[in-house]
């Protein structure tokens, strides 16, 4: 399913595409996701992703367009990988194609807007909340299927269980109207 992506991220991952010397899948999460799937307004700079194939690929993608290379300083994006993130054990089978038709060696692939939003609990900012609210407001997310994946997925996985469902609730209680 590609996905429609707005300048100036377009010409900066085509020129990804086109430095890259092996086929590379990037796994993203983050406020470039969210733009690109839902349209939040919020801007961003970076696309983060927790995994790439192959695992050795990440370096070399870093060096192409990471914070600090000559792609980054000349389009103000960069592409940053996020080394502590829990994320549902399962979201390999729901990553989402977001991939330009054109490109031949990058290959995007999104979290599940349930799973990008589980991946938020651990960090709980100010800005998770808001992407959180956001997406409730676009009817986005299902409440159910949110509890279920956190249960069965997440949870037995997590360093500090309590806290994460704590946050989890908060965010239920905040975001979502009373089921009745």
């Amino acid at each position: 399913m590609p996905a429609k992506i707005a300048e100036p991220w377009l010409s900066f991952l085509r020129e990804v595409d086109r430095a890259l010397d092996r086929p590379v899948v990037a796994h993203c999460l983050g406020g470039f996701i969210l733009a690109v799937l839902w349209e939040l307004p919020r801007p961003t700079g970076d696309v983060d992703f927790i995994e790439v194939e192959p695992s050795d690929a990440a370096s070399e993608l870093l060096d192409i367009a990471g914070d600090g290379s000559e792609l980054a300083s000349r389009y103000k994006l960069h592409f940053h990988q996020v080394t502590v993130a829990e994320y549902p054990e399962g979201y390999t089978s729901r990553l989402i194609d977001i991939t330009p038709e054109e490109f031949g060696r990058l290959r995007l692939m999104a979290l599940e807007v349930h799973d990008l939003v589980l991946a938020k609990l651990g960090r709980n900012s100010p800005r998770d909340r808001s992407d959180v609210e956001f997406l409730v407001r676009k009817g986005a997310l299902d409440r159910r299927r949110l509890e279920a994946r956190f249960d069965a997925e997440l949870r037995p996985y997590v360093l500090n269980e309590a806290r994460q469902r704590t946050t989890l609730g908060l965010w239920l209680e905040e975001f979502f109207k009373p089921q009745g």
